[in-house]
């Protein structure tokens, strides 16, 4: 089963549709997560957080009877890369992590010339 679909039940359809097959699908982790977005159940979020160490079938009864009946979606917040720091990774053939201890050592003239060398052209935007 996906994730979400353990969402919108916990949420907007308020059905327990947790069973002894797939309770191992459950991941609280990620419900949380999603619930995390939104006002109303950011608290009741974070006490699952707390008390993660309850059972799956527990936790999602929890939420089922606290929450609010109302579709919940958000897009996910995605990690967003530098474009100085893409530049150092694929000038050197770094990995991200690689490439945020060299970054500290290049001066902006530096970085200007690797940017130039890296750009393949075409339309900024």
């Amino acid at each position: 089963m996906n994730p979400f679909e353990f969402v919108n039940a916990v949420s907007y359809t308020k059905k327990d549709i947790i069973t002894d097959e797939n309770e191992s699908h459950y991941s609280s982790f990620l419900v949380n997560r999603s619930l995390s977005y939104f006002q109303d159940s950011v608290l009741l979020a974070n006490e699952m957080n707390k008390y993660h160490q309850i059972d799956n079938k527990l936790q999602s009864a929890f939420l089922i009877n606290t929450l609010r009946k109302r579709k919940r979606f958000s897009k996910w917040q995605k990690h967003e890369m530098a474009s100085d720091l893409k530049s150092v990774m694929d000038y050197y053939g770094y990995s991200e992590e690689k490439a945020l201890q060299v970054y500290p050592l290049l001066s902006g003239e530096q970085l200007k010339i690797i940017q130039k060398k890296v750009s393949r052209g075409g339309r900024k935007q």
